[in-house]
């Protein structure tokens, strides 16, 4: 990160911290639109407002705890003396001192204000997870590293790592994940031309593990019942060598659009995308499918490390809503199955509450009789170093 500060790259980052908390928007949203109002900014300034606006996010509660007020250039200007750097003599920075700002720092004690998480979350998060959770809040408050998905549909692994390397992007491969590429930098991979070809996709590699514990074959009819932006969806398609029947699913229309964008980027031709607009999409599906997938909506919280905001969006009102729809989703769309097929059900999520316990809830019900519990992986960042997945594979009995 830079030292020296810039008057408007500072404005950018206090405006878009304004945006993210009295606005209500996601910091993705907020600094795309800060990028397109600030187009003379270089690669270095945008580079800038994005990690300072995603980092302030990260640890707003710490921030707002050791600034001397929530004026936001005040709340800036505490991060930057928090993090090893001097202010500039600045008119809106005159009524921060630094020695206090330290000193205030030095004196936090709890865990909830150290990692920067609300009350009622470090309380879920350390019953449900136990000695586990300090380890796992700390690693979530970490960045996240970008790792690419190789579409194995038009390159390899290897043959990617050397094209990318051409254009200046270095990348190291990880063992237990046979598509994936990790960047040794951050940077914009997007503008890579082998990104535009539809050589590869940016997915965290605990993400990938999902589509992998699906086992899908060629020639399979597969259904992604949550299928979002359709991630999952075209690692399937690599999976099963674009020969089968893949249908994306989803509550929104305009996520299936981004499915059918990136499929066509991809060189995918076996993904139909459907709108679930009621009850009756999924009856008339019934016992279609070899291989289902239930990516389920969750509380994000194995994902905070990319996405901070989910702290202070979420709320545990909200999160029991997630766990009604976690149940319902299980018992209604595990009917799509056919006897003798596979489901993969899926959450970013850490807390058992979501995962396991829904699982086993599943099990003893009347929907989830004939099903076994197959494989199951409880993925934990401080372990894997990648993001909080929970992955559970369940057969139907023939």
């Amino acid at each position: 990160m830079v030292n020296k500060l810039h008057s408007n790259t500072v404005r950018g980052v206090v405006e878009s911290l304004a945006s993210i908390f009295e606005g209500g928007y996601y910091s993705d949203k907020v600094i795309e639109r800060t990028f397109k109002e600030n187009p003379k900014w270089g690669a270095r300034d945008r580079g800038f407002v994005a990690e300072t606006v995603y980092d302030m996010v990260r640890w707003w509660r710490f921030i707002k705890e050791i600034s001397p007020s929530e004026d936001y250039y005040h709340l800036f200007a505490s991060y930057w003396i928090w993090m090893g750097n001097d202010l500039p003599f600045w008119k809106e920075f005159q009524a921060v001192n630094k020695g206090e700002v330290l000193e205030k720092a030095s004196k936090i004690r709890e865990r909830a204000l150290l990692e920067s998480i609300p009350d009622w979350l470090d309380e879920i998060g350390s019953q449900q997870l136990g000695a586990r959770w300090e380890n796992e809040l700390h690693a979530q408050n970490q960045q996240a590293e970008v790792v690419l998905r190789v579409n194995t549909l038009k390159t390899s692994r290897e043959e990617l790592a050397k094209l990318l390397l051409e254009e200046g992007v270095e990348t190291y491969s990880l063992k237990e994940y046979p598509d994936a590429l990790v960047l040794q930098e951050r940077q914009n991979i997007f503008k890579s031309s082998y990104f535009k070809k539809g050589f590869f996709e940016v997915q965290d590699a605990s993400s990938q593990k999902v589509a992998m514990a699906l086992a899908p074959e060629p020639g399979m009819r597969v259904i992604d019942a949550c299928a979002g932006a359709g991630g999952k969806s075209l690692h399937l398609a690599a999976l099963m060598q674009n020969k089968g029947r893949i249908l994306a699913m989803d509550l929104k229309e305009w996520k299936l659009k981004n499915t059918k964008l990136r499929a066509r980027r991809g060189g995918i031709t076996i993904i139909e995308t459907r709108e679930i607009s009621g009850s009756k999409t999924i009856k008339r599906l019934k016992e279609s499918a070899d291989r289902l997938l239930i990516d389920a909506p969750c509380s994000g919280l194995g994902v905070l490390r990319r996405n901070p905001d989910t702290k202070w969006k979420l709320s545990s009102a909200q999160l029991e809503k997630v766990l009604q729809i976690q149940e319902d989703l299980l018992r209604d769309y595990s009917r799509m199955l056919k006897p003798g097929g596979i489901l993969v059900y899926a959450t970013c999520s850490i807390l058992p509450m979501e995962n396991q316990d829904q699982v086993n809830r599943f099990l003893e019900s009347e929907a989830g009789k004939g099903f076994t519990l197959e494989e199951e992986q409880k993925v934990l960042a401080h372990e894997s170093g990648f993001d909080g997945f929970y992955i559970a594979k369940l057969q139907k009995a023939g």
